[in-house]
């Protein structure tokens, strides 16, 4: 791959939506509209926040879980990508700017828009995801991988420095819309710049409907077809399992830095702050590796830290030893997903991207459906989030002894 393509404007403007998103994965779905949702607009005394809150993931996941490989699969057929993802990031930001109106006791309000916005989020990274293997040649997908998590953490970087001085002053309300303009100007680059929309090769200008009921008669067959290869099952199978425990502390990290280390707004994000540095360090560390040593190494090296991490922080009980294992975490947060995406493109006929990643994305969703509902339902239950916590090395362990049968795919 020549140096020019792969620092081509089509590889910067991918690499720049994960910037604009990791706004959102910064400030709504992880450090400070968590908190606020738990603690002010529901209240978490007896752990009723962490339930809310596990549901409004859990139900917007379940939603994306479902929905990915239908609607990947009419992205193929009739060349939609690119509108999917458009549709979706309109969503997310509209439902982002929303939540301003939220007081407290507007619980059922602030767990609709969640829902919404989360849907909005997840939602466009399946049709981003897909266009991987349209940009970057096998040879370096690794790299571009991790570059589009680095870049990212350098958005969440720049977000949180965006949002430090109105947490300081205590206008959290005015931090969603900021967070909106945010990933709105920051998409637009992809918008433009990625490839356009092509229809399947052989098929002549199929409608929506068309291709609606095209794929609801072959989704069930194609899923069968790409279950059926043992290796790409054994991976999705592994990657459904770990990735749980991925998507788990990160739904739930902030909430339990607050509510059981009693971090406040400004620590939190000082602690997420340096977080990204080091997840934006592992990533581009770990960037050639992943192509060079390949991604199933780099996925396992990931998971044993995550192992560690989870049970360390079963025994954390000052605000310093988490920073200390929050940022060791963050080397290896970036690193296993970019090698993970990675991985999986190696398994993908050429044309069957977005479908191929509705079904990756239905697997990675639907294991964050289990383990925040379950974080939550523990943490209310035993009046502590402390076993909730030291739980989640299960699904690292679990993933790595599963991944270690996997063969990686055939270079073609």
């Amino acid at each position: 791959m020549s140096a020019a393509r792969l620092f081509s404007r089509e590889i910067f403007s991918w690499c720049l939506y994960d910037f604009a998103n990791s706004a959102y994965s910064a400030i709504i779905a992880t450090v400070i509209f968590p908190v606020y949702y738990v603690n002010v607009i529901v209240g978490n005394e007896a752990g009723l926040g962490d339930l809310w809150w596990g549901r409004a993931i859990s139900l917007s996941m379940a939603f994306v879980a479902i929905s990915s490989p239908f609607l990947g699969g009419i992205a193929d057929y009739s060349g939609l990508r690119k509108r999917f993802l458009i549709g979706y990031s309109v969503l997310a930001v509209l439902s982002i700017v929303s939540m301003s109106v939220l007081v407290p006791g507007m619980v059922v309000a602030g767990f609709l828009l969640m829902v919404a916005a989360n849907i909005g989020h997840e939602g466009g990274m399946v049709f981003y995801n897909s266009y991987l293997p349209l940009i970057a040649e096998e040879s370096h997908r690794g790299r571009v991988s991790a570059w589009g998590f680095g870049i990212g953490y350098i958005g969440s970087f720049s977000a949180l420095i965006l949002a430090l001085p109105l947490v300081k002053a205590e206008k959290l309300t005015v931090i969603w819309p900021l967070v909106a303009v945010f990933i709105a100007a920051f998409t637009v680059p992809a918008f433009i710049n990625l490839p356009g929309d092509r229809k399947k090769e052989g098929v002549d200008k199929p409608s929506i409907a068309h291709a609606a009921m095209y794929n609801a008669t072959r989704l069930y067959g194609s899923l069968r077809e790409l279950l059926s290869q043992r290796e790409l099952r054994r991976f999705l199978l592994s990657f459904f399992v770990y990735q749980d425990g991925v998507n788990t502390v990160i739904v739930f990290s902030s909430i339990f830095a607050a509510a059981t280390l009693n971090f406040n707004n400004a620590e939190l994000i000082y602690l997420f702050m340096t977080v990204q540095v080091t997840a934006f360090a592992g990533s581009m560390i770990m960037a050639k590796p992943i192509d060079v040593w390949g991604p199933k190494r780099v996925i396992s090296i990931s998971l044993m830290l995550w192992s560690a991490v989870a049970i360390a922080s079963y025994f954390v009980t000052e605000k310093g030893e988490f920073f200390i294992v929050a940022t060791t975490a963050g080397l290896g947060l970036g690193t296993v997903q970019a090698a993970s995406r990675a991985f999986f493109a190696g398994f993908i006929p050429h044309g069957c991207e977005s479908e191929y990643f509705g079904v990756y994305s239905m697997i990675g969703k639907t294991s964050a459906i289990l383990g925040p509902l379950i974080f939550g339902m523990t943490s209310a239950y035993f009046k502590s989030q402390r076993p909730a916590i030291v739980s989640i090395s299960a699904f690292f362990i679990a993933g790595l002894i599963l991944l270690s049968r996997v063969k990686p795919p055939v270079k073609r």
